[in-house]
């Protein structure tokens, strides 16, 4: 048990059910005994729409001074124009991965009651800084009938090889200790044939895990149809993207998915968030699912070092959630936590 205060995490509430959930969160990392000296920083639509202000220099500095970052959910209504596409995406979730060198995007999936997932555990690995989503790319002619759009795909072999060394990582410490790549290396030959090569050459050095790949699009069938034949999962950052929705919904829907952007290196703060967007058209109204944003705060704690209370929490959010009976209602968000605080 840590003594209060010796975690200094910033809490981006951000948008919509955002600061509804986090606060839900903190009061369970509280009820495990765990201390943080959390700082309040204002960032998402809302913040945007104020001040003008998408991630300010100032702000990502202050950023860098903080253990570890828990974050809400960021984004304007559904159908709003008053913030434009791709502005928050980029400018605030993306410069935080990229400039904080977050590479290693970690979501863990509990088949929940009644889920396609059935008892399902499983652990996706997914690149995080690097891929379709670097930002390399652009256009010409932009505007007229002869438009070209081009969007790279940024693949280095330390991304790939520091990615994949995670994943082994992971899975030589699970029961199963088997690892899946998923790529599409039958077609894109330059970027899948870096990280076959990479996941061949690493596994080596984990001679105790087996190892599988699936072509993406293999994979969602899987997903699907066996989710539970998969243990860790690593792949890059736009399959990864894709991948894990689906495992979301499989295992029982977007709200009891959780997050980790990873910094293993710990040159700055890595950040946690549930899953879910912000869902404006339910705040307020205390039905949003907190489950996400509780696994979520457990996954920052066990990168704190707080391993036991991260895994009494985990525990928590899966027997509560077993113990739920299919097609009932949650009961309100204050009441989830309220639960979770109790078990734990």
């Amino acid at each position: 048990m840590s003594t209060p205060g010796s975690h200094r995490v910033a809490v981006i509430g951000g948008d919509g059910i955002g600061p509804e959930v986090v606060a839900e969160a903190l009061k369970v990392v509280g009820a495990a005994g765990v201390g943080l000296d959390t700082t309040e920083v204002e960032l998402g639509a809302a913040h945007y729409l104020r001040t003008g202000e998408v991630l300010p220099d100032a702000t990502l500095d202050e950023l860098r001074g903080f253990d570890a970052i828990l974050l809400g959910a960021i984004g304007p209504p559904v159908g709003s124009t008053e913030v434009p596409p791709g502005l928050l995406e980029r400018g605030l979730l993306l410069r935080l991965r990229f400039t904080l060198d977050l590479y290693v995007n970690l979501r863990p999936f509990t088949g929940a009651p009644g889920s396609v997932a059935g008892d399902a555990e499983l652990v996706v690995v997914r690149e995080n800084t690097e891929g379709t989503y670097a930002g390399e790319g652009g256009f010409l002619r932009k505007g007229t009938p002869h438009e070209i759009a081009t969007q790279g795909s940024v693949n280095t072999r330390m991304g790939a090889e520091r990615c994949a060394r995670y994943a082994f990582e992971l899975a030589q410490g699970r029961d199963r200790r088997h690892l899946t790549l998923v790529h599409k290396t039958n077609v894109l030959t330059f970027a899948g044939d870096l990280w076959q090569r990479t996941v061949d050459e690493v596994a080596v050095d984990y001679p105790e895990v087996s190892r599988d790949y699936n072509h993406v699009d293999a994979a969602c069938i899987y997903m699907v149809e066996n989710p539970a034949r998969y243990d860790v999962i690593v792949t890059d950052n736009l399959f990864g993207d894709i991948l894990t929705d689906l495992a979301g919904a499989v295992c029982g829907g977007i709200g009891f998915a959780a997050s980790a952007n990873l910094n293993p290196a710990r040159t700055g703060p890595s950040m946690f968030e549930p899953v879910h967007g912000a869902a404006h058209d339910i705040a307020g109204s205390g039905r949003a699912n907190p489950l996400a944003a509780i696994r979520s705060a457990a996954l920052m704690l066990d990168h704190l070092g707080e391993t036991e209370a991260a895994a009494r929490i985990t525990k928590a959010v899966v027997d509560y959630t077993a113990g739920h009976q299919p097609g009932t209602a949650y009961p309100s968000t204050v009441a989830v936590g309220d639960a979770i605080a109790e078990r734990v």
